[in-house]
Formats: C-alpha cells, sequence, structure tokens
C-alpha cells in the first residue's frame, strides 16, 4: 500500500493547455513561493505551454542548523564532501517528488515532456530522483545543488534515464554549495557518460541574469520548443 503524501504546491498554468511541466524543488528553508517568479525570469511567452509546479517541502529538524525546524526534503548533517548523509531521509523525499512526477504523468503530460528542477537541496533531490526514476524524463536542472549518496548512482541509476539532459549550473562564490562539492558531482555524472550541460558563474549561493538566459536556451532546447522571446 502506498502511504507516500501527496505534497502541497503552487501551480503556474500556461495559457494554453500544458504540453509540458517542469517541476521545481526549492532551497532548504525556503518554500514553493521562493521560484514562483521562474516562468518571468525564463522570459517565457504566451505560445510556451509550460505548467509549473512549485512543491513545498515538509517540515522537519535540520541538523545542520542545530536541529531547527524548517522546510527541508531530509536532514542535512553536514556539506563537506565526505560527510554524512540522510539516507532514508533521501528516499522519502524521492518518493515524495515520484508522486508529484505521477500526478503530472496521470493529468496528460508525457514523461519526456517533464523536467525536473531545483535549487540548493532541491537541486540535489532533483538529481538524485532524476536519475533513479523508472521512467525516461525530460531532463533535470540543478541550481547551485550537488548529487547525494554520488558513490550509489551507478548502482541505483535507471537505464531508461541513462541519457536523461542535464544542466548543472554553480557558482564560483559560493558559501553554502561549495564550489568544489558541485564541481566533483558534475565530475562524477560526467564520467557516469550523462549529457550533462556544466555552467559557473562569478556568484554567492544565488541565481543570476546569465544564468537564466542559459538555462532557457536549453529548456527550449530539450522540450523541442521555439526560443523567439515574444
Amino acid at each position: 500500500m502506498n502511504t507516500t503524501i501527496l505534497l502541497n504546491t503552487l501551480v503556474h498554468e500556461p495559457v494554453q493547455t500544458a504540453a509540458a511541466c517542469v517541476i521545481w524543488l526549492h532551497g532548504l528553508g525556503a518554500d514553493g513561493h521562493d521560484f514562483k517568479s521562474l516562468p518571468n525570469e525564463l522570459r517565457l511567452s504566451k505560445q510556451h505551454n509550460i505548467r509549473f509546479v512549485f512543491p513545498h517541502a515538509p517540515m522537519r529538524p535540520i541538523t545542520l542548523n542545530g536541529g531547527l525546524q524548517m522546510r527541508g526534503w531530509y536532514d542535512i548533517l553536514g556539506l563537506a564532501h565526505d560527510s554524512s548523509q540522510d539516507h532514508a531521509g533521501i528516499q522519502e523525499a524521492y518518493a515524495q517528488c515520484s508522486a508529484l512526477i505521477e500526478k503530472q504523468a496521470a493529468s496528460g503530460i508525457p514523461y519526456d515532456k517533464i523536467i525536473l528542477g531545483g535549487f540548493s537541496q532541491g537541486a540535489a533531490l532533483a538529481l538524485y530522483t532524476g536519475l533513479r526514476y523508472p521512467h525516461a524524463l525530460g531532463g533535470i536542472v540543478s541550481l547551485s545543488g550537488y548529487l547525494p549518496l554520488a558513490e550509489n548512482t551507478q548502482a541505483e541509476a535507471s537505464l531508461h534515464n541513462k541519457h536523461i539532459p542535464i544542466f548543472m549550473a554553480q557558482g564560483t562564490e559560493d558559501p553554502i554549495v561549495s564550489f568544489y562539492l558541485a564541481t566533483i558531482s558534475y565530475q562524477h555524472l560526467y564520467h557516469l557518460s550523462y549529457p550533462i550541460k556544466w555552467h559557473t558563474y562569478p556568484m554567492g549561493h544565488h541565481i543570476c541574469t546569465e544564468e537564466m538566459k542559459d538555462l532557457r536556451t536549453w529548456l527550449m532546447s530539450v522540450l523541442q520548443m521555439t526560443d523567439n522571446i515574444l
């Protein structure tokens, strides 16, 4: 029996019937409102019939922050490349994320038109889930994130997503998710032969205009949509 609780979400519907969907996972301590301006940041026009889904992570104590309760996809014990990780929490988050994908598929969006993305901890969960998902998705976006449980990726990865397009971007001055951690995550995926686009920007733990331009170009390409800005 499936006991996974479907998370509450904010949904941004296009003017026309949605033909594609971006599920966007927020960072630690934020919520689904944090990136609700993303469609505007990407300068999408009325011709781009993309639904955006912004879920809210559950409240939980976060070890890294002294056990404070906040929205998080799983517990964070540390952000060094060799820190212990919350295996059980990551698995629970995977199930919750998978339920969101299944809801979109049930609504009529083809799996290969579903993009899973996020920022920071949300980016980490997007990578973890997308690489293991049993149906071929349209792509994965990781902004200022990292690859959780990287050592398990090859053994647990889904053959259906072996060739999934990945957009991974990182600030070179990020004080939260270090450039080193993000880089070794990228290198791990590169050496596993995933088709990954790696971008770096001279910034901290946030997004920038140039990053949004690059993401827009990538998104239009993987969804096979016209990239005209109207």
